[in-house]
């Protein structure tokens, strides 16, 4: 939260509440040190700098100890870390202060008894008499050599029961050393309770809570670069870039969730739950958003080992498929602790084979190594007889396990296939079925085809014409001029005409790319990975490859060669090449040295930002612009593109932008106006009201898309992560308050210098909130919209408020699992 909001706060609790107008007569500071008499005596505070926590004494409910213990400066007491907690005072006695070996002491002035001290092993060696205490706006209390400006102590590696944004829990794979969230013994009592919680590395990354007795209670599945995979609700949007877990060369892995501008905390209870809950500012109270375990099956091996769980099902355990249960007399009662036991042993080499569980929270234990082709997943434990199952993640690569198979849960159409290892006798009566129901149906489509294919000889022959193929837009409407783009597709040889574009080889683009090698990475889609290459002429070029998991993954390749092979234009980005063999799907594209537009307004450690000052941005809108006017009204064929994102906007050396990433486009007919799908595709926070929620899509669908883009421009930040201080109005809701209330300006990004520009970048604002209203006969074409934007049309209309204006909304519920994480595009309403 920024420091002018968190005055705001402030000043609204001084005036308000008697607790806050205590609070603006503490000690009015943010540090104390070793060599003045600084002491926080009970009923003292120090208070962070934007006025965010304080350190001061405090009592839990019910109770009449005192701790030392740093909270929230909120109405209702929100403490997230206490000092103490197994030694508290009995009375109010108690005072701290830094000792002259520069740690921090609580004492007892009743007694004059030392109650505890962060025995910084560090301080007694680095001019303890010259240390300074200071609380920050991230809520971490900081012990620091006023000399050398090193830390010697924080209270963010020594944590409570609370996790809150850029705090970090850590994992050292070759110390063992962890950094951990310990529970209180309950509400009343912060001594370390029955739970702890925290990061775990010694195999795939994810986060733990842990009983007492060191077993697993709850586990999120590992961390693949993007969501910790095994949290169902971890595939939703609203999650994207919550959190994020990183590594340091001593093998210290860190989780850490980064700042937001919200109040917002996670919490490890007493009965062994982590609670994330937002502050609300209306209600003036704490709002869970979040918890795990969510139900029976989050518990670490409910099922036990070879069980699955299914909170759908009555009982919700099951044993996967080839086992049965260890006791069935204990099953029947309920009592799965047990788990599974395998019907009919391996046969390592005679023939295994594997059943495909889809949908699953992975098993814990798992061992992996990265490969982009599931097959060698499947090749690698083939050949090894003590793998029992393996699964497949794009970003992990392959994970297999060798000796159980323990904590799988069933997910809602998101998750990872699991497939699992049985004897060749166990799939026997599956292969049989297979034949009946696959078998049969190819060779009758066999006959058919060849019957049709005599026919179809027979006529041509007649009639002595030659047959040309034609390529087919989608909805069944032909488009004959299209076949020199994509004559055919052979998708069994897996050949591809591009037509007039050149096909590479595999070979070059993978020596292009360094073999795909991570450092050449400069960008991931809903499809797959984008690399920079470099071909042997020493031209850069882009390589969009397409994820060989990916189901639609040919479809989107195809549309985006139709498309895009044919239309050029100096704001749509130019399509160089392809590479189509076996399953690879590749293309190649320019490339772009200022990488996307996403990078340069939302990456907070980018450079590029401070470049992108209002004369620049405005020519990125404009250009964007001419692009969507090039392809609605302009090119050879109506397209809409139907992803307008700002991943999706390139920018070349000269900051010029071009619109990328046509997989997901549509050609309309001359006389089409719109289509109904039941197919939404496109990124949550772009999408129009009326294809969201209906199917409906027309030109007006990507001018809503524009219309968010010009938004975010202007305020440099995402739609998908924007909260203001009332938290359930979004960055659309925000945009319209603030022009039509007069203060446009104060929508405007911070870190831009716009004086004497002030009435265009307003009317900027308001040719955007035109492009996002609810309906789409409300909305300017996109001519319209570029000519407003050159004041070609001077005169604008008064906009509506947009409908998708509310955070977590109706809008959200209604998409519900139709969302995607980190700009990933959605393909299906349902999980793919």
């Amino acid at each position: 939260m920024s420091r002018k909001i968190s005055q705001l706060f402030l000043h609204q609790f001084c005036l308000s509440t008697i607790f806050l107008t205590a609070l603006c007569f503490s000690l009015q500071t943010d540090t104390i040190n070793s060599s003045s008499s600084g002491i926080i005596r009970d009923g003292d505070t120090i208070v962070s700098r934007s006025n965010k926590f304080k350190l001061g004494f405090f009592s839990p409910p019910n109770t009449t100890h005192r701790y030392l213990g740093i909270s929230y400066t909120l109405p209702e007491q929100t403490v997230i870390w206490v000092a103490n907690r197994d030694t508290p005072l009995q009375d109010s006695s108690g005072a701290a202060a830094l000792s002259l070996d520069g740690n921090l002491v609580i004492t007892d002035t009743a007694t004059n008894q030392t109650v505890w001290s962060t025995n910084a092993a560090a301080a007694a060696a680095s001019s303890p008499t010259n240390t300074t205490l200071q609380i920050t706006d991230t809520g971490n209390l900081i012990i620091t050599n006023s000399s050398s400006g090193i830390k010697i102590w924080e209270s963010f590696l020594h944590p409570s029961d609370v996790f809150v944004p850029t705090m970090s829990t850590s994992d050292n794979i070759y110390t063992g050393k962890k950094v951990m969230l310990s529970a209180w013994e309950n509400d009343t009592d912060p001594r370390r309770g029955s739970f702890t919680a925290g990061l775990d590395a010694s195999h795939l990354p994810q986060n733990y809570i842990w009983r007492r007795d060191g077993q697993p209670h709850w586990r999120s599945g590992p961390w693949n670069g993007l969501v910790f995979i095994g949290i169902q609700s971890s595939y939703f949007s609203f999650l994207d870039g919550f959190v994020d877990v990183t590594n340091d060369s001593a093998g210290t892995f860190y989780y850490t969730m980064p700042e937001w501008k919200i109040v917002n905390r996670v919490t490890l209870n007493s009965s062994g739950s982590l609670v994330e809950t937002m502050w609300d500012l209306k209600s003036k109270r704490w709002i869970p958003l979040w918890a795990a375990p969510e139900n029976e099956c989050d518990v670490y091996a409910t099922c036990g080992p070879f069980g699955s769980c299914n909170v759908e099902d009555s009982p919700v355990c099951s044993c996967v498929e080839g086992f049965e249960p260890a006791s069935v007399e204990e099953w029947a009662r309920g009592n799965w602790s047990r788990g599974c036991r395998r019907r009919r042993k391996l046969e390592c080499g005679g023939g295994d084979g594997f059943s495909r569980m889809q949908f699953v929270k992975v098993p814990d234990l798992a061992q992996h190594f990265y490969s982009e082709r599931i097959d060698e997943c499947r090749r690698y434990c083939l050949g090894n007889c003590s793998c029992i199952a393996y699964a497949h993640d794009s970003n992990i690569g392959c994970m297999f396990w060798r000796d159980t198979l323990v904590d799988v849960q069933k997910f809602k159409g998101v998750g990872v296939d699991l497939y699992i290892r049985l004897s060749v006798s166990e799939l026997g009566n599956h292969r049989e079925k297979w034949l009946f129901i696959v078998i049969l149906p190819v060779v009758g489509f066999v006959v058919v085809a060849v019957s049709m294919f005599i026919a179809w000889y027979m006529l041509v022959k007649r009639k002595g014409d030659k047959i040309q193929d034609r390529s087919v837009a989608e909805a069944g409407h032909t488009i004959s001029s299209l076949s020199p783009a994509i004559s055919s597709i052979d998708a069994s040889v897996g050949k591809v005409d591009m037509g007039e574009l050149p096909l590479f080889t595999f070979e070059i683009i993978a020596n292009a790319t360094k073999h795909f090698h991570v450092t050449n990475l400069i960008g991931r889609g809903g499809f797959g990975h984008v690399y920079k290459g470099t071909l042997p002429n020493g031209q850069e070029i882009a390589v969009k490859r397409l994820s060989v998991d990916s189901g639609q993954g040919m479809q989107e390749f195809t549309s985006e060669v139709i498309v895009i092979s044919k239309l050029q234009h100096r704001n749509l980005v130019r399509l160089l090449g392809g590479c189509v063999e076996k399953q690879e799907k590749i293309l190649v594209y320019e490339y772009m040295p200022n990488k996307s537009l996403d990078v340069c307004l939302f990456d907070p450690i980018s450079p590029t930002k401070n470049v992108l000052d209002w004369r620049r941005r405005f020519s990125i809108i404009e250009g964007i612009g001419r692009g969507l006017l090039y392809l609605h009204k302009d090119s050879r064929f109506r397209i809409i593109h139907r992803d307008l994102k700002p991943s999706n906007v390139l920018l070349d050396q000269e900051w010029n932008p071009k619109i990328s990433d046509f997989g997901m486009a549509r050609i309309f007919g001359g006389n089409q106006d719109h289509h109904d799908t039941a197919r939404v595709v496109g990124t949550y926070g772009y999408m129009a009201p009326e294809y969201a929620l209906e199917g409906r899509f027309s030109e007006k669908s990507d001018v809503y898309s524009f219309g968010v883009l010009m938004l975010e421009i202007i305020k440099g930040e995402k739609n998908t992560h924007y909260y203001n201080e009332d938290w359930s109005v979004g960055l659309l809701g925000s945009a319209w308050k603030m022009w039509s209330e007069d203060n446009g300006l104060g929508f405007v990004d911070e870190s831009m210098e716009i004086s004497g520009l002030e009435k265009e970048i307003v009317r900027c604002m308001q040719i955007g909130l035109l492009c996002v209203q609810e309906y789409p006969q409300e909305r300017p074409s996109v001519d319209t919209a570029v000519s407003m934007l050159s004041r070609e049309i001077a005169e604008l209309s008064t906009p509506n408020r947009p409908i998708f204006s509310q955070k977590h909304s109706a809008f959200t519920t209604q998409l519900g699992c139709f969302t995607t994480t980190n700009d990933l595009t959605v393909t299906e309403l349902d999980g793919r």
